[in-house]
């Protein structure tokens, strides 16, 4: 007995120092000192028509061979950018740069303010590599710019200033005004209004014809889109911030489609219909004489390509593509240099593939197959070659293969391991490739077209060294089966020391919206991987469960929830719930779920409507009412609320409080322009009309990321003390 006793004790005191030598993550470790965060390339440029690429290091804008990877030359010191600017500026002050197409010029811009989530207002300026001048785009004193553009000759600069289009002259210096009628909360000229700006992804709507002589644009009218306002407070008598928001089966902006004629300076319109229909993307063809206008329904299930000319004003329909549910926009429409073919993505076979089609003829299909192409990345016109992404390997992969332009030579040009993003450069000569998988921080490689790795630029060593004293739990994905017989793709973490005789409570993150899956082979969201292994810690499992809807396998597994939005996700959350609690080394009594924006919306419903299922949700910036969000995201899911109530109704947490059963934290930014704080205070006013208990908090004047100074630390103690106290 006393020899047992010993070894006991010896594997005791063993077992205190694996515990012991295991590296404690802390909150402040994650959102103080970002010692989770793994290294990035950033300042990456590549240089237009060419076979290099530039880095502000911070001492200076250096040119790079990528084929190579040595430095050739030092464009833009911050000596030369300090003198040409009388001491003005560092390049430490330059927020992003580009270069016009001859690489003779440079243009700047600083002290940028964000707007939104895709624009930003700063100062422009334009230095000349030649005569080593740097000139500001227009007068500071007229206000910040957005958008500022080089034409294809480098000699003129569009932008938008107080809602309206003008463009400098950058030889005589000479400023002209495009429109005149600019105005917030009433016309905006060439800017995306809020709704296009979300829910299209993007910002800038003019557009310069190749040879710089024509400028396309939109026009925004806003005057009957309904305002919403949101107080700003910490003044003695709070602010009003008002703008624009288009809520479901609301009016929309009303949309005109101009042409400039710099020569002429002269705008006319392109004559379509204003209402119920959405204008997403204009491209010119490289004849400069043929815009290309994608007509969009308002249902948002057909897409017409319209070729306008703007010396006959021609007009007519080029390409269609329908959908029996909807249609995503993207920016992979590629038009050939023949003025007649145009390459793009379509989900028409079920799966969304490569097509190309001349115009006016049927689309021939370039790729096939049970799998989805995630994007196009590049083309190389020249050599008629395709680089693309897909998942054909696996779903929650990410690789990358050439194509050409008759379907054949098919090439992958990756591991089929991880994940990549490949970011080529102008020419699709070379790329740089960002790899990683669910359990290693990112590599980055550059690679010739063909694929061929020829050096690293950043491998994370450090960072992995970093992390060994930790001890990270390793993220397990997997596919599970629910009681309905779908097949759904997951992850779990479980803590290193995991004991398969022991019970674990479990937390779910979800996010859950319409294609965008979370259970992906790569190493994405550093911060919450970290925060899930300080949970691991802790004695937690962590599990994620993309449900139905989320995406990357075709139509039938995507679109089933069209019209019923949140039914078939929560659905899936609760049996994806109900699989953890039949492990035998899960506590059923101890499983929660916690999300952000759709994430928080659907942890509220399953929570709502799982009948005792999770004994914990948080919802962080919630929809919690359909009704209340923006038009093209719902109505693209769910129809207009007129003409499918019951979409809305049967599936929006507010309508199901009274539900509630176990305890519940809803958190929100009161100053969140994309999720209003509306949300909030409707649910709030549901459970408390139900008798419900439950926690809340809410951070004045943060928006929907809720962050900014320790406002991001502040959240996640509020997160983790919650799971500590009832999970």
């Amino acid at each position: 007995m006393k020899i047992i006793r010993n070894i006991f004790l010896l594997l005791l005191v063993a077992c205190s120092f694996t515990v012991s030598a295991q590296k404690e993550i802390t909150l402040e470790s994650i959102w103080k000192t970002y010692a989770f965060y793994p290294a990035y390339i950033r300042g990456f440029e590549s240089m237009p028509n060419s076979d290099y690429y530039s880095v502000n290091n911070g001492t200076a804008i250096a040119k790079f061979s990528f084929e190579t990877g040595n430095q050739i030359e030092e464009i833009l010191t911050n000596d030369m950018l300090q003198s040409a600017s009388n001491g003005k500026l560092t390049l430490r002050d330059i927020d992003e740069y580009s270069f016009d197409a001859s690489c003779s010029k440079i243009l700047i811009s600083t002290e940028g303010e964000s707007i939104y989530r895709r624009s930003t207002l700063s100062n422009f300026f334009v230095y000349d590599l030649s005569t080593k001048k740097l000139t500001a785009v227009a007068d500071e004193k007229n206000g910040k710019l957005n958008f500022a553009d080089f034409s294809a000759d480098g000699n003129k600069v569009a932008f938008v200033r107080n809602y309206n289009l003008f463009y400098v002259d950058l030889q005589s210096g000479k400023e002209t005004q495009i429109t005149f009628d600019g105005k917030e909360n009433e016309v905006r000229n060439g800017w995306a209004d809020w709704v296009y700006e979300e829910e299209l992804s993007q910002a800038k709507y003019f557009s310069w014809s190749p040879d710089g002589s024509k400028i396309a644009f939109l026009r925004f009218d806003e005057s009957k889109v309904k305002e919403y306002t949101m107080q700003m407070w910490g003044e003695l008598y709070p602010e009003n911030y008002t703008y624009k928001y288009p809520k479901a089966g609301e009016d929309n902006s009303l949309v005109d489609i101009f042409v400039y004629d710099l020569k002429a300076n002269k705008c006319e319109k392109i004559d379509f219909p204003r209402e119920d229909c959405y204008f997403p993307r204009i491209y010119w063809l490289s004849n400069s004489t043929d815009l290309i206008v994608l007509k969009m329904n308002r249902l948002q299930n057909k897409v017409e390509f319209y070729r306008c000319n703007t010396q006959t004003k021609a007009k007519d329909v080029v390409l269609t593509d329908e959908n029996a549910c909807w249609i995503d926009i993207t920016d992979n429409y590629y038009f050939l240099d023949d003025n007649n073919t145009v390459i793009f993505l379509s989900e028409r076979d079920g799966y969304r593939h490569i097509y190309k089609a001349e115009f006016g003829k049927t689309p021939v299909q370039l790729t096939s197959g049970k799998y989805e192409v995630a994007e196009i990345s590049a083309v190389d016109f020249p050599k008629k070659t395709i680089y693309y992404l897909s998942n054909e390997t696996a779903v929650p992969n990410q690789d990358l293969f050439s194509i050409t332009f008759d379907g054949k030579k098919k090439k992958m040009l990756t591991d089929g391991t991880g994940w990549n993003e490949p970011t080529f450069n102008s020419n699709a000569h070379f790329y740089c490739n960002e790899y990683s998988n669910a359990n290693t921080a990112p590599v980055f490689t550059l690679h010739n077209a063909n694929g061929k790795q020829l050096y690293t630029i950043q491998d994370n060593a450090r960072f992995n060294a970093s992390m060994e004293p930790y001890k990270l739990a390793k993220k397990e994905l997997f596919t599970l089966t629910t009681a309905e017989g779908v097949e759904l793709s997951a992850w779990m973490m479980k803590p290193a020391d995991f004991d398969p005789n022991k019970k674990y409570p479990v937390l779910m993150y979800v996010y859950g919206g319409p294609e965008t899956p979370q259970v992906l082979n790569s190493y994405n969201s550093p911060f919450d991987y970290a925060w899930y292994q300080m949970l691991c810690q802790k004695g937690y499992i962590v599990a994620c469960v993309d449900g139905r809807g989320t995406g990357r396998k075709g139509d039938a597994f995507t679109k089933v929830i069209y019209k019923q939005m949140g039914k078939y996700e929560a659905i899936d959350q609760i049996a994806a719930a109900k699989y953890f609690q039949s492990l035998p080394y899960v506590d059923k009594d101890r499983v929660g779920i916690w999300g952000w924006s759709f994430g928080g919306y659907l942890s509220a419903l399953s929570m709502f409507k799982g009948e005792g299922t999770f004994k914990m949700a948080i919802s962080v910036a919630p929809v919690t009412n359909w009704r209340y969000y923006d038009n093209i995201y719902t109505e693209r899911y769910l129809q207009k609320p007129q003409d499918n109530p019951e979409g809305y109704d049967d599936n929006s947490p507010c309508y199901f409080a009274d539900q509630l059963e176990g305890n519940y934290l809803l958190i929100h930014g009161t100053a969140d322009d994309n999720v209003h704080f509306q949300n909030a205070i409707d649910l709030v006013t549901q459970l408390n009309k139900a008798g419900k208990q439950y926690d809340m908090f809410f951070y004045p004047n943060k928006n929907h990321s809720i962050y900014g100074g320790n406002t991001r630390l502040h959240l996640y103690y509020k997160l983790t003390n919650f799971i500590l106290e009832n999970l």
